[in-house]
């Protein structure tokens, strides 16, 4: 993606297009919506006669942004790119190469709902945290549909080559896929930064050897069966998974509505700070302070606790309510996953399934603990560090762990390697593991204990912190139950963590370098962390405390030849 100063040449070419003339009707109330707290401020500082005049004066120019925005700001689709013009006093013209365009972000809340508008974002295939996509603010959701459909569907051949025994022929060079190599954008970032060795026969930017021939890779099209319900269906998309009701249930242990608290609890600040308001002076609030106030401090923190678990759990269901209402996972017959979701603002993400490299199934501890579990996509081109589901990466939210098995063995077109047993760490990760969470609780109470002699704290806080003994006894117990890996026909498997639980199955065809890593400590205890890099989602995935051996030898399988010159073999006894 490329800008410029200069659009004199650009500006004299047929073919521009200007965004819907309705959005006039929705920018200004979402700039007056985000400086709302200010303006409130402005209203009511000083209780003075020019209060409402500058608050005027505030809408105005809120308004004025909008139309500048809609006045400045226009399109082009050509053949080959992408171009965006925006800007009143810099102008500025992005560019995108078509082929470059990943994914399609389709976005819509309640008011460009009822208006028939959407949000474009068009991904270019990188994934850092700088690249946010080329951005349409916003369309008709019929020319939206229409835009995405001619940037990921037409003129582009079907992905699925041949069918045998549910996996496909593709990501050869001529897609520059998992199965070919990385693809170009993003991989001297994936590598560089994460200093791996590129594999044999593929050069150090990621692309395969020119003429090299097709593999089969799993995973990177309709699997047979899903070509069979196509062809049957005489219809462009196949359904894979859709939202269940019955999933609700799992809405209060995604603990989403602490996110919730803390934005409402932030937005309440900023408008006591600004209108210099008391908050004793409203009534409920005033009732929740002296309740408190009249009750003994055990019985105010249970009632505090009771009343943030209940709150956290109602606003953790309504976000899940809000955000996956109308959940919908298919599958286009020309190779390319779309999702679709949400009550008040729909979102819809449509997303290369060549792209797609591995998944990720992530079990955090509460839902873990009711069976339950999230998919995420392992692809590039898609947003990284905001979240699956800002990032559009989410391919299930939470939901009954055999579902997303299911739907993961689907998408990935492997089965078998979703759900394969995994190979223990052995016991030097284990001790590792129990030395840390002791170690971590003695000083915690070795703290307090000394805070209590020297400070005069009470002694209450080193009898608690007690308590982490145990809690990290388990936590640790937890953390290496957690720990496994396998390689299982061309698919590598690590699984780890404990709050969060990530089970990564990635293709080999798309690891581009391999890590050895071993600190200090980890050498005294004979393990490695292997790091396999990739140009897909996060662009590496560990396999943590290893035995030393072992990893090399994991190392030398997953990309055969690479680590050869630097393995030394001992001959047999």
């Amino acid at each position: 993606m490329t800008s410029t100063d200069s659009v004199a040449s650009v500006a004299e070419e047929p073919g521009w297009r200007r965004l819907s003339p309705l959005m006039l009707a929705v920018h200004p109330v979402q700039e007056v919506v985000r400086l709302l707290p200010v303006l409130v401020g402005v209203l009511f500082i000083g209780r003075n006669d020019n209060g409402p005049l500058w608050s005027l004066i505030g809408l105005g120019v809120a308004v004025g942004l909008g139309l500048v925005r809609w006045l400045t700001t226009t399109y082009r689709v050509t053949p080959d790119q992408v171009l965006v013009r925006r800007g009143l006093l810099r102008r500025q013209v992005l560019t995108v190469p078509r082929d470059r365009v990943r994914t399609v972000d389709l976005t819509s809340h309640i008011l460009q709902r009822v208006l028939g508008l959407s949000r474009v974002v068009i991904g270019t295939g990188r994934s850092d945290r700088g690249d946010q996509g080329v951005t349409l603010d916003a369309l008709s959701t019929a020319e939206a549909s229409r835009l995405r459909e001619e940037l990921l569907h037409r003129g582009r051949p079907s992905t699925v080559s041949s069918v045998d025994t549910g996996s496909v022929l593709e990501g050869g060079p001529e897609t520059g896929g998992p199965g070919g190599g990385a693809p170009i954008a993003g991989v001297a970032e994936a590598g560089g930064a994460a200093g791996g060795v590129s594999a044999p026969g593929v050069p150090a930017s990621g692309l395969p050897a020119p003429g090299g021939p097709r593999s089969a890779v799993p995973g990177r099209g309709l699997s047979a069966a899903g070509v069979r319900e196509a062809e049957r269906l005489d219809d462009d998309e196949v359904e894979v998974a859709a939202l269940d009701p019955a999933w609700i249930r799992f809405g209060p242990f995604t603990l989403a509505g602490l996110a919730t608290i803390g934005v409402l609890a932030g937005a309440m600040g900023q408008v006591f700070n600004e209108t210099r308001l008391n908050p004793r002076d409203i009534g409920a609030l005033r009732a929740v302070y002296d309740q408190l106030n009249a009750v003994a401090v055990p019985l105010a923190v249970l009632e505090v606790t009771i009343g943030a678990v209940a709150l956290v759990a109602l606003l953790s269901t309504i976000g899940y309510v809000l955000a996956f209402w109308n959940f919908r996972l298919t599958r286009h017959r020309e190779g390319t996953l779309h999702v679709t979701r949400g009550l008040l603002t729909t979102r819809s993400t449509t997303i290369e399934h060549r792209r797609v490299a591995g998944v990720e199934i992530s079990e955090p501890l509460l839902l873990r603990l009711v069976r339950g579990a999230r998919l995420i996509a392992i692809a590039t081109g898609l947003r990284v560090g905001r979240g699956a589901e800002r990032g559009g990466s989410l391919l299930l939210p939470p939901s009954p762990v055999a579902e997303v098995q299911r739907v993961a063995g689907e998408v990935y077109g492997e089965p078998s390697v979703v759900t394969c047993a995994l190979k223990p760490h052995g016991p030097a990760a284990r001790r590792r593991r129990y030395t840390r969470a002791l170690a971590a609780a003695a000083l915690v109470t070795a703290a307090f204990l000394l805070l209590w002699r020297l400070a005069g704290w009470p002694a209450w806080t080193w009898q608690a912190a007690l308590a982490l003994f145990p809690i990290g006894l388990l936590l640790a117990a937890d953390r290496y139950r957690s720990l496994g890996h396998n390689l299982l026909g061309g698919n590598l498997v690590v699984r780890q963590g404990s709050l969060v639980r990530r089970r990564h199955v990635l293709s080999t065809d798309g690891v581009i370098g391999l890590i050895v890593h071993e600190s200090f400590f980890q050498r005294r205890a004979g393990v490695a962390t292997l790091t396999a890099t990739t140009a897909a989602g996060k662009q590496h995935y560990e396999a943590v405390d290893i035995e030393a051996g072992e990893a090399a030898s994991l190392a030398d399988a997953t990309l055969p030849g690479l680590l050869t010159p630097f393995l030394e073999r001992r001959p047999p006894a």
